[in-house]
């Protein structure tokens, strides 16, 4: 079973920045892909940003709200992805779930997620 473990959320001023980290177990054959959803309290999960695994850094994706002032990146040695937020707004409130498209070593594969962090941004 792949496990997801989250860090880096917290309560931050509007402008600030904060960076999430995820880290995948061992026990994984292969990822396709990493990102972060995060969901507001009463709203759906949203995509925040993925990366694809591949030849020259895979491929990214940001959600409109957050282009330009989120940046992702992942460490595929370490089974890590990362997510630098700035210039952070308090629509950023939310929820921060890691996920990971990937196999684990004895099953199929298949989206592992996280527990969530929570980004509170408010002054």
């Amino acid at each position: 079973q792949v496990q997801l473990v989250e860090s880096g959320g917290g309560l931050v001023q509007p402008g600030g920045s904060l960076r999430l980290s995820c880290a995948a177990s061992e026990n994984i054959c292969s990822i396709y892909a990493m990102g972060w959803y995060r969901q507001a309290p009463g709203k759906q999960r949203e995509l925040v940003a993925s990366i694809t695994s591949g030849g020259s850094g895979g491929s990214i994706n940001y959600a409109d709200s957050v282009k330009g002032r989120f940046t992702i990146s992942r460490d595929n040695a370490k089974n890590t992805v990362n997510l630098q937020m700035n210039s952070l707004k308090p629509e950023d409130t939310a929820l921060y779930y890691c996920y990971a498209d990937a196999k684990g070593s004895w099953g199929p594969r298949k989206w592992y997620w996280g527990q969530g962090t929570q980004v509170t941004v408010d002054s």
